[in-house]
């Protein structure tokens, strides 16, 4: 939200995506690791003289992601060939209510799963009949995936990929698509460097945010089950959030029905679609990591990870595409299974849909709560009206990562804050960079105010940035648990 607000406000700058009003300390941000949907934002910037002060979107790509996701479902199982009324039913309801899906909505980009069956879809479609038209809108995806987030360009490139995989497997031509998939990660990568995406780094840590082997099946936050959605299962020490995979007993369900109803059917299709398999094991493999968990416990450390996968920190989201694609799967397989296959289809979908409900019990009462400021925000408001500048103390890389939660959460309600006039400010989160950031909190705080900056000093460095503000005496003054220098 922040990030967005900064960049709809800002001068348009190459690239497209920085704001040179945000982490201004640094000479600006590049918003694309802020995790603020550049993809929407850009649109957004377009249309900023139409908009509200403050306006932002998340929210609507919330509303965006969830009416697509059940739509993007239907669309890819026409791709595997099936365009009767009940599956599509089903397979929408059981999309919508995939938990893995549901469960991310605490980070708004990454909701963004639709991109991933129309990925599926894509690859359905070019595996059968490749035309030009096919690619150039197989491209136009992986592009528009990256610039809502990396991580799904990243799978959707992966499904694409598959296409010459299969067909070589098949023993069909397979030169072309290859080609074109090379044309198409180009394509990718050329709007990496023109967006400043390469050369960035992180703090790296693969492994730490793994897929625990048990996590498909291990029915946490299932309404059948009665089991709570938190904590889920972890063996790395880091917390399972980002490994979360539960399945879900509908997809389960359809599946398992679907294999025994046909079982040669079952392995055709497999066979049919091996390079898709392929591609669904490495993901499956990447999403598990080097540091193998069951359960509590890690059962395979092959030791330190190669270098490139530092990058894939939480690795545990590679294995959303194998989750849709057993969906898909699952639902083709069960319609075909006699006359009643259709309908268990449908009641696969409603299974889905019912075992979901504590999750969407959750996201309700999430986007239902009103918490109160932790700051005095009347006070900042009146303060960032006039403001020029703020210098918001400590910066964002000052901060000690396994102790400053409390502080990072009042940063960001301070930047929220300044984020409603983009009042340009001195810190943000940033989740990559290309020079570590460095923490100069000391000289910000030492230095002189200048006309229109209002310095904002944080519980957590009170006693020790404080006594160094120029005349702070009778310069600054309490806000809250804040201090406030203008």
């Amino acid at each position: 939200m922040v990030a967005q607000r900064y960049l709809i406000t800002d001068a348009w700058r190459w690239p497209p995506t920085f704001a040179a009003t945000l982490n201004t300390q640094e000479g600006g941000l590049n918003t694309v690791f802020a995790d603020s949907i550049p993809l929407l934002a850009l649109l957004l910037k377009l249309l900023r003289g139409l908009l509200p002060e403050g306006f932002h979107g998340v929210g609507l790509f919330y509303g965006l992601a969830w009416v697509a996701q059940p739509l993007a479902a239907v669309w890819a199982l026409r791709g595997a060939g099936e365009t009767r009324i009940l599956p599509a039913i089903g397979v929408a309801l059981a999309a919508a209510s995939m938990p893995a899906f549901i469960g991310r909505f605490g980070h708004a980009a990454l909701c963004g799963h639709f991109l991933l069956l129309l990925g599926l879809g894509v690859y359905l479609r070019l595996v059968r009949r490749p035309t030009v038209g096919r690619w150039i809108g197989a491209g136009a995806l992986q592009v528009a995936a990256l610039l809502v987030h990396p991580y799904l360009a990243a799978m959707t490139l992966a499904l694409l990929g598959a296409v010459p995989a299969t067909r070589l497997l098949r023993g069909e031509a397979f030169i072309g698509p290859a080609l074109a998939v090379a044309v198409a990660l180009a394509a990718v990568a050329a709007v990496m460097a023109g967006f400043g995406y390469l050369g960035a780094q992180g703090d790296g840590g693969y492994g730490m945010f793994a897929m625990n082997l048990l996590s498909p099946v291990w029915p946490a936050g299932s309404w059948f089950a009665g089991w709570p959605w938190a904590p889920q299962l972890d063996a790395t020490g880091h917390g399972g959030w980002e490994g979360y995979n539960w399945l879900g007993f509908g997809l389960l369900g359809a599946f398992v029905l679907g294999v025994l109803a046909r079982p040669r059917a079952a392995w055709k299709l497999a066979c049919k679609h091996a390079g898709l398999a392929v591609v669904l094991a490495a993901l499956t493999a990447l999403a598990v990591t080097h540091r193998v968990g069951f359960g509590a416990e890690i059962v395979l450390d092959l030791g330190p990870a190669p270098g490139p996968l530092e990058q894939f920190r939480a690795s545990g989201r590679f294995f959303w595409p194998v989750g849709y694609a057993l969906l898909v799967g699952a639902m083709v397989l069960l319609a075909r299974a006699g006359r009643a296959g259709p309908v268990l289809c449908l009641l696969a979908g409603l299974a889905q849909l019912a075992d979901a409900a504590p999750l969407r019990r959750a996201i309700a009462d999430w986007a239902g709560a009103r918490p109160a400021w932790d700051i005095d925000a009347p006070a900042l408001r009146e303060a960032f009206a006039e403001a020029r500048s703020l210098t918001l103390l400590p910066s964002w890389p000052c901060v000690d990562h396994a102790t400053g939660g409390e502080t990072y959460a009042l940063l960001l309600e301070t930047l929220a804050l300044a984020s409603e006039r983009a009042v340009p400010a001195s810190t943000m989160y940033v989740a990559r960079w290309r020079t570590p950031p460095a923490c100069r909190d000391r000289a910000l705080a030492a230095a002189p105010l200048a006309e229109g900056e209002v310095r904002v000093i944080l519980p957590a460095a009170l006693p020790a940035l404080a006594p160094l503000v120029p005349d702070g005496a009778a310069r600054c003054g309490p806000a809250g648990p804040l201090i406030l220098c203008r």
